[in-house]
């Protein structure tokens, strides 16, 4: 990256450093972030000063602004040394959020640098992206498979009616079992794994060493890879790009590794939720078997990634009401733009005219989730929910939806359970070692122990991290 000049905001323009900002992360945005957004609107606009852990941030809060800024790259970039405060010295040595922000991967990179990265994953996805090739059509019969083991688990452990969280007995261990496979990572290295994501992502006082911890079981994976390839995406990301050094390939492991784990795993959730909640859309698209629609309506009421990753402004721009100075931080907001987005197609003026589509769960422009990438995350998220809906005859929210626990933060809002009364299909029988009758709809054989193992560790990691 070139040298950057800061140059000065107009006079007649309040620079952000000068405002007195609210800060964004409070008991009312825990509760409710939906007011906080509106308020905030109401207040100053499209766009929003506000305080983040301590630090001014431009939160833009409206769709149209929100797109402006995820699809002009060249003036809103996402290298963190755009960073004026950050340049300057001026951010406090252990603000949690920047350890995540410092590791030098795709998501943080711009141009030709931003582009051949890309390319590369792009590659070593593409075998698993097309359902007729062998590793596209295993890697769906194993996301289905391991759903269904799970499923089999929980009959065996609560019985074919009673009670279950979804999240820690369901989508946290299938995703972390799909990047097992994926990723072609031995079982010890994932534990822990999920757990240092939340860390990071949530800006605890853990942040810094879960990232550290994070990148370390990634680059080990890469060397084991590197000595031993298979038929996963660590090694088909070396054989695109073979020059990759452990190192690097770690860091483009550990961004797949928040997307595939957090943020799928959101999606999965989130749908669930809305379905549970009883959406009328949701439920309709999902009466009507179209899956991918019923996450897309769900996507735009609950996004995965509420604000997402920082952009920095490669020179004075006016956005909404403010002249945002070069160097500044914007953080678009998904969750206030979905707000804004079907605000705007309720009313009577415009009619029903927003698409479902136009959610932001995969982002948008140059550093949008890669079409492999969605592709991959589309496929596992309506397998995981159709799977759910397969296998359960009943089931019901033990908690009222103003009283499910979510993990707040400045980048995801994402349950913490998903407390259910269930009933399971006649056709699900519990499974467990030993057991002398197979189950029928669900195969948990020779995977068993291997799952259970998994399953367990994990589930001990979530109820000791809530």
């Amino acid at each position: 990256m070139e040298a950057h000049p800061y140059t000065g905001a107009p006079a007649d323009r309040p620079r952000l450093e000068s405002l007195p900002v609210q800060p964004l992360l409070t008991a009312e945005f825990d509760a409710d972030p939906g007011a906080v957004y509106d308020r905030l609107r109401r207040t100053y606009g499209p766009v929003a000063p506000v305080g983040l852990m301590g630090v001014p941030v431009w939160l833009v809060l409206d769709y149209r602004e929100v797109l402006e800024v995820l699809k002009n790259e060249n003036q809103w970039r996402r290298d963190v040394r755009y960073w004026r405060a950050r340049a300057e010295g001026r951010l406090p040595h252990d603000w949690p959020l920047l350890a995540g922000y410092e590791v030098r991967q795709t998501m943080f990179m711009d141009d030709e640098e931003h582009r051949a990265a890309r390319v590369t994953l792009h590659s070593a996805l593409r075998p698993f992206q097309e359902p007729s090739t062998p590793q596209g059509w295993e890697l769906r019969a194993t996301v289905a498979r391991y759903a269904d083991e799970l499923v089999g688990m929980l009959a065996a452990e609560s019985g074919t009616a009673g009670f279950a969280d979804l999240g820690a007995q369901y989508t946290r261990p299938l995703l972390l079992m799909v990047t097992t496979k994926l990723f072609g990572c031995p079982v010890e290295l994932g534990d822990e794994l999920v757990m240092d994501l939340w860390r990071m992502l949530d800006g605890g006082p853990d942040a810094g060493p879960a990232t550290g911890r994070a990148l370390a079981a990634m680059t080990r994976l890469a060397a084991h890879r590197r000595a031993r390839p298979g038929d996963d995406l660590t090694s088909y990301m070396l054989l695109a790009d073979p020059g990759m050094s452990d190192e690097q390939l770690g860091r483009e492991l550990f961004m797949n590794a928040v997307y595939l784990n957090d943020i799928t795993g959101n999606m999965v959730l989130n749908t669930l939720l809305e379905v549970l909640r009883g959406n009328a859309g949701v439920r309709r698209s999902l009466s009507a078997g179209q899956f991918g629609e019923t996450v897309n309506r769900a996507a735009l009421v609950n996004p995965p990634v509420a604000n997402m990753c920082f952009r920095f402004a490669a020179r004075d721009a006016l956005l909404g009401d403010f002249c945002v100075r070069a160097g500044d931080v914007v953080s678009p907001s998904a969750a206030a733009a979905h707000q804004d987005l079907l605000a705007i197609g309720s009313s009577p003026m415009v009619g029903s005219t927003v698409s479902t589509r136009a959610h932001l769960g995969w982002g948008a422009g140059p550093h949008g989730c890669p079409s492999a990438a969605r592709e991959l995350g589309g496929m596992i998220v309506t397998t995981a929910v159709g799977r759910v809906f397969d296998h359960f005859t009943k089931a019901e929210l033990t908690l009222p939806p103003d009283q499910l626990p979510w993990r707040t933060g400045p980048v995801v809002r994402g349950l913490r359970l998903l407390p259910v009364r269930y009933e399971l299909s006649g056709r699900v029988r519990p499974s467990a070692p030993g057991a002398r009758e197979e189950p029928v709809a669900v195969d948990t054989g020779r995977g068993d122990s291997h799952v259970r193992g998994m399953l367990s560790a994990l589930r001990r990691l979530m109820f000791g991290n809530r």
